[in-house]
């Protein structure tokens, strides 16, 4: 029997932003996003994570306003609903689950990519399948994951803070040795690391696709909106502080990283050529032991983001098999602790499946993280743009007293989220050419399910106006979702 009770409220302001930062893998992204945008501009790495951040506050704004009123499980799936209405709400909800699904599925690859890395440096047998090491990241998660939601807050919290401590010892040694003129090879603190070195407009916003990869998954936090105390005021500071925070780090680490190996022709040659900048960095900088911490540092933020991606799918799976799409099992809740636990179980599995078909296959690992990072972020970014729409049309409505002025920012928004999805969909070789037509698919596929299902579509509305109604949002704010 479905349980029809109310996750009690009982999650701090940090237990919510941690699964925000779990989420987006602070360490995860420092290591490997970083070479991309060297490749492209060259130096100008902090300046295009700096223009990153201003194109995801943009994009930000419209979750940061409408958590301001509504909290839900579903998050977008909520937020659009009750904004424009429950097709649209499913609609951005169905590609939402997508994401997490993909983001799932990739970051458990990636913890088996560096789990190997971090045997081979140990000197220890690291030839074994990597599907083991995924499978057994898939049930940890979901046991993680069955439990009080608490915990799994504090052990992202646990595994991501001590990435970002290691991360913020090596900043500080490079700026350190920059400046005092003791780094390898005279590399020299360069604050020319910030002009386009050359590179025209275009180009810089190109690069700026890379960075945004950084903070997909920043929302997720907004799908604990059911189990956190005083959810109107903590998930839209959660919202905010994941994107600012992690923005500063971001700024400052790629700083470090690129005067770490040079602004000359050399230096950006080796960090745009550099699998694992972070622990080559650690290696120059302080020694191999450290490059060791890094390296086991970038396995938990892996784990950490498997765990915040399996919590995310999970909540999205309850409310929408809550609502009446899917099994009703998937709508039970565990009485003690409120965790999704069946959806919890069951998007592990999905998870583990689609990793063990990449294995049968002959897919490596890492192959198998950025195929299925890259059609998380194509879903993503259309979960964004109807989130986008979603406080455009709020405040026309007039109901959450939102200064007209402001849809500039999700007029904004939506429009560097477009340009995005092109230059993630255009002029990439194969495999990647495949990828915005599996994410399209995915997508369409939840648009058909609304459009051809009339009656899902008047259940939802029904069921998510009774939900908001239930969470304190007055009635008046919830009229869309029943239309």
């Amino acid at each position: 029997m479905v349980d029809q009770a109310r996750t009690p409220r009982k999650l701090r302001l940090w237990e919510a932003l941690a699964l925000s930062v779990g989420m987006m893998g602070p360490t995860l992204a420092m290591g490997l996003n970083g070479a991309g945008v060297a490749a492209a501009v060259g130096p100008a790495v902090p300046l295009v994570f700096l223009l990153g951040l201003l194109g995801v506050a943009l994009v930000g704004y419209g979750f940061w306003r409408l958590t301001q009123h509504f909290n839900h499980a579903g998050s977008v799936y909520a937020l659009a609903g009750a904004t424009i209405g429950p097709r649209a709400g499913f609609f951005g909800g169905f590609a939402l689950l997508g994401t997490y699904l993909a983001f799932l599925t990739c970051t458990l690859a990636a913890t088996s990519v560096f789990m190997h890395v971090l045997l081979q440096a140990l000197g220890l047998d690291s030839t074994g399948p990597w599907i083991t090491v995924a499978l057994a990241a898939a049930v940890g998660v979901s046991i993680l994951n069955s439990r009080d939601t608490r915990l799994t807050a504090r052990t992202l919290l646990a595994m991501e803070g001590v990435g970002i401590v290691a991360l913020l010892v090596l900043t500080a040694v490079i700026l350190g040795r920059t400046a005092t003129g003791t780094a390898p090879l005279h590399r020299t603190f360069d604050l020319s690391a910030f002009a386009p070195h050359g590179n025209g407009f275009g180009a810089i916003m190109a690069a700026t696709v890379f960075a945004f990869l950084s903070w997909a998954g920043f929302e997720a936090c907004a799908s604990l909106g059911e189990e956190t105390d005083n959810p109107r005021r903590n998930i839209p500071r959660a919202l905010a502080g994941s994107v600012l925070l992690t923005g500063i780090l971001y700024v400052v680490v790629m700083f470090a990283q690129t005067i770490g190996f040079g602004t000359d022709g050399a230096g950006v040659k080796a960090f745009g050529s550099s699998q694992s900048a972070l622990s080559t960095l650690s290696e120059q900088y302080i020694g191999t032991w450290f490059g060791l911490v890094v390296t086991f540092t970038a396995l938990t933020s892996a784990f950490a983001a498997a765990l915040s991606s399996s919590a995310a799918a999970a909540r999205m799976v309850y409310a929408l098999a809550r609502d009446g799409f899917g099994p009703k099992a998937l709508a039970r809740t565990d009485p003690r602790t409120g965790a999704p636990t069946t959806a919890t179980w069951v998007t592990g599995a999905v998870a583990a499946v689609l990793c063990s078909v990449m294995q049968a296959f002959g897919s490596a690992a890492f192959d198998t993280y950025y195929w299925y990072a890259t059609v998380g972020v194509l879903c993503v970014l259309v979960a964004y743009a109807v989130a986008g729409v979603g406080v455009i049309v709020f405040t026309l409505s007039g109901r959450g007293r939102v200064r007209r002025w402001e849809l500039v920012i999700p007029v904004a928004g939506i429009c560097y989220l477009a340009f995005v999805f092109l230059k993630q969909s255009t002029g990439q070789a194969a495999p990647y050419t495949y990828f915005p037509w599996i994410a399209a698919a995915w997508c369409l596929a939840g648009a058909a399910v609304v459009l051809f299902a009339p009656d899902l579509a008047r259940r939802i509305g029904g069921r998510l106006a009774e939900e908001l109604r239930a969470s304190g949002t007055p009635a008046a704010e919830t009229a869309a979702a029943a239309s």
